[in-house]
């Protein structure tokens, strides 16, 4: 399996903090990530590929013009205001998105930031993109004839809407894939078994009957994203019944969220994807730093064999998955498990 990441790039990004129950924590999201997930590629034995520079139309064929403007200049624009703190926090926001757009960099961050969680520093844009680079690199190498392919994404991507970053997130690495793949495939599917609902996936694709959005995770009613990721949300106008939400009670376990996906697997299989996408978040483990659900490292295996049962070509997008002894492990744990049920 083909493996890509530029770990340089992608490891300048590194933010302070992140605001939980209104006090300021240090980030989760922090470049030490990647070296965990590499050694969880190294154990594998895949080689590591740089992604290629492919611009910024597949980014734009997913994230609206005025978004990638501000993601690329508003820390040049925000380091001009006097006093300014170090990375972009925002700190007022319009009540809809219908809201007029505002030309100050301070308001345009409340407009295209939604949460505390992703500060935008010197290096954000440049570690996003290369983020991106290395989803659309290995969805085109899927394309190309590869039968699956693995992008080790950071910073992560599913929380982030068309035009508005949260939750770690800046631009949607998993959208960005798999309309990439649409270019020669009817039907695309995004699985995502990440601990916290992708809102941003399911946002983009709500209204659309081409890419089938599924989604198993944490019950967000008392769990971050808080206000998607319910049951009833199933997509609207060509889009309805293009969207399948699978909200799991806190704490569950192996049996549980196996049982969970393999439920939903079943409208995956008559929606008839010709590609799949996976938003692999490492963060339903059971000792993960967000403590949300409870499954194993050889649960991660037997996630990855019932995703490979599908036998479809298959981009892996690395989601979430935080500083733990076994994050390395519960990786390796998947990219093998799919490979041997793919074998």
């Amino acid at each position: 399996m083909k493996v890509f990441c530029d770990q340089d790039r992608q490891g300048q990004h590194n933010p302070s903090g992140f605001l939980v129950n209104g006090v300021m924590q240090p980030n989760p999201e922090t470049p030490e990530r990647l070296d965990r997930l590499l050694a969880g590629v190294a154990a594998g034995g895949h080689e590591v590929h740089a992604p290629e520079d492919h611009g910024l139309s597949p980014i734009a064929a997913i994230h609206s013009p005025a978004y990638l403007k501000f993601l690329s200049t508003v820390y040049e624009r925000w380091s001009r205001i006097p006093d300014a703190a170090p990375e972009i926090f925002p700190n007022v926001h319009p009540d809809k998105r219908t809201a007029s757009y505002p030309l100050s960099a301070v308001a345009q961050a409340g407009f295209h930031i939604t949460d505390m969680s992703c500060p935008i520093g010197a290096y954000t844009w440049e570690a996003a993109r290369w983020s991106a680079n290395c989803a659309v690199s290995a969805a085109q190498a899927v394309l190309d004839g590869d039968r699956m392919a693995y992008a080790l994404c950071r910073p992560p991507g599913h929380h982030c809407f068309s035009d508005l970053a949260g939750g770690f997130c800046y631009l949607n690495n998993s959208a960005i894939a798999a309309q990439l793949m649409r270019r020669i495939h009817d039907r695309v599917v995004i699985i995502d078994v990440d601990l916290h609902h992708g809102n941003g996936t399911q946002g983009i694709f709500y209204e659309r009957d081409d890419v089938f959005t599924l989604s198993i995770h944490a019950d967000p009613a008392r769990f971050y994203p808080f206000f998607w990721g319910h049951a009833h949300e199933t997509g609207e106008g060509a889009g309805l019944g293009y969207n399948l939400n699978i909200p799991l009670p806190r704490g569950t376990g192996d049996e549980g969220f196996l049982k969970g996906l393999r439920e939903g697997l079943v409208q995956v299989e008559q929606f008839a994807p010709g590609a799949i996408v996976i938003a692999l978040g490492l963060d339903a483990y059971e000792g993960d730093p967000f403590g949300g659900l409870s499954v194993s490292t050889p649960g991660f295996a037997e996630i990855a064999r019932m995703l490979a049962a599908l036998d479809l070509p298959t981009v892996i997008v690395q989601e979430g998955g935080y500083l733990c002894d076994a994050l390395g492990d519960n990786l390796h744990a998947f990219l093998q498990g799919f490979e041997t049920a793919s074998a």
